[in-house]
């Protein structure tokens, strides 16, 4: 196997790779976690996660699972679990992925197989450097309903509707969050810690939903 492209230090993109050979690499790297693979129909990317990366994954999930125990809201959290199916031949890591609209259907089942179960209904995807693969058409393939995509500056939430996604202010998934709000919470990252900016977001919800009620 040879690299055909290296388009940044955290990236590699090989050809012509097997599934077989795919799902041999991800049983390798499963004490890895650093490492990412995103495949389609043939074509390998290896990822190695860069600090800035890897601070706005975490900071993105925690602030949604802040915002579902603040409303109540079940769901169960599959970090960066492989979504994979075979039939076609393709497969990615999501940043964080979370089951919330179907969490009932999956709660008790240790090892979800994306043939007999829905996938994830919200996943999080940071793209500070761009993947070589589109990533996007992955996520449409396996039928994830609602995906976010931040780039360092701009939050966009992207909804499956009518065979396509749709860029959208709200989440569906959460329909109290919308991009705007989102955004203004990690942009403080850069002036307070994540446990004080973290705290601040509970009492923003608190209060707006307060607000909503009255």
């Amino acid at each position: 196997m040879t690299a055909t492209l290296i388009q940044s230090p955290d990236r590699v993109v090989l050809p012509n790779i097997s599934w077989q050979t795919y799902q041999s690499l991800i049983r390798d790297f499963e004490q890895e976690p650093a490492i990412r693979l995103t495949y389609d129909r043939g074509m390998l990317e290896i990822r190695m996660p860069l600090d800035p990366h890897e601070t706005y994954k975490k900071l993105l999930g925690r602030l949604v699972e802040a915002a579902t125990e603040e409303l109540d809201i079940e769901i169960r959290s599959l970090g960066s679990r492989t979504c994979d199916r075979a039939d076609l031949a393709r497969g990615l890591e999501p940043d964080q992925c979370y089951y919330i609209q179907n969490e009932a259907l999956v709660r008790g089942v240790a090892q979800i197989d994306l043939n007999q179960f829905p996938p994830p209904d919200l996943a999080l995807e940071i793209d500070i450097t761009s993947s070589s693969i589109n990533r996007l058409s992955i996520y449409a393939a396996l039928g994830v309903p609602e995906v976010w995509r931040y780039d360092g500056q701009t939050l966009t939430i992207l909804s499956w509707q009518n065979g396509e996604y749709l860029s959208q202010d709200r989440s569906t998934a959460l329909p109290l969050l919308n991009a705007e709000d989102l955004v203004r919470f990690l942009a403080l990252r850069n002036t307070i810690g994540e446990t004080k900016l973290v705290k601040q977001f509970r009492r923003w919800l608190k209060d707006y939903m307060a607000e909503a009620e009255s």
